[in-house]
């Protein structure tokens, strides 16, 4: 069962970029395991650091206070490229719970979902106005209200901004369900037919 969400409020870091593909999220070379824990600090890696592995300052996500954000805002068609599902597996490691984009590669999307993350599509002008706030106020706080469907920015001039979300990826993620524990809530009948199954192959043979 994946970790459900619900609410969540957290300082943003901003990627200013489009087109971000899987093969820059995590490249192939760590694609070797099956884990999905440990690959956080390969997020982005050849973005990130410099030949010698050294972080690179004026990467968005080196600067301080970067690694206690669970919100990521990005450019258009985010996560293109191959179907890799280590991509949101190492964003989830990394610690982002939340991309918010005026658009994402539908591959990645999905699996995005699959492993209870939340990825939001706003307007090029709501996600550019979420990204000038953040730039202005790097400690600045969004809440992200899965039930209402809202993106409300902190402060004495709080903006909200709603988004679209299909209702049974709603229900899953509010409930931790991935495809493990859907299939498992059916368990009573899967046992009958397996039941009903076994007395009908016995009596035909």
């Amino acid at each position: 069962m994946m970790q459900s969400f619900t609410t969540l409020s957290s300082t943003a870091n901003v990627l200013d970029m489009i087109n971000v593909d899987t093969d820059m999220i995590i490249p192939k070379q760590f694609l070797k395991t099956i884990e999905k824990t440990g690959l956080g600090a390969a997020l982005f890696f050849e973005l990130r650091y410099d030949v010698d592995g050294e972080p690179l300052a004026d990467f968005p996500l080196n600067a301080p206070g970067a690694a206690e954000s669970a919100i990521l805002i990005s450019g258009e068609n985010f996560g293109c490229g191959s179907s890799r599902e280590h991509a949101p597996w190492a964003l989830l490691d990394f610690g982002i719970r939340t991309i918010i984009a005026p658009s994402f590669a539908d591959i990645f999307h999905n699996n995005c979902f699959r492993n209870g993350m939340l990825p939001i599509v706003l307007a090029p002008d709501a996600v550019a106005e979420l990204k000038e706030l953040v730039a202005e106020n790097p400690d600045a706080t969004l809440t992200i209200d899965l039930e209402a469907q809202t993106v409300t920015t902190s402060g004495a001039e709080a903006v909200s901004y709603a988004f679209a979300m299909d209702p049974f990826r709603k229900h899953c993620l509010l409930n931790g369900l991935d495809d493990i524990a859907l299939t498992l809530q059916s368990e009573q009948d899967i046992a009958r037919w397996e039941q009903s199954h076994a007395q009908r192959w016995r009596f035909q043979n």
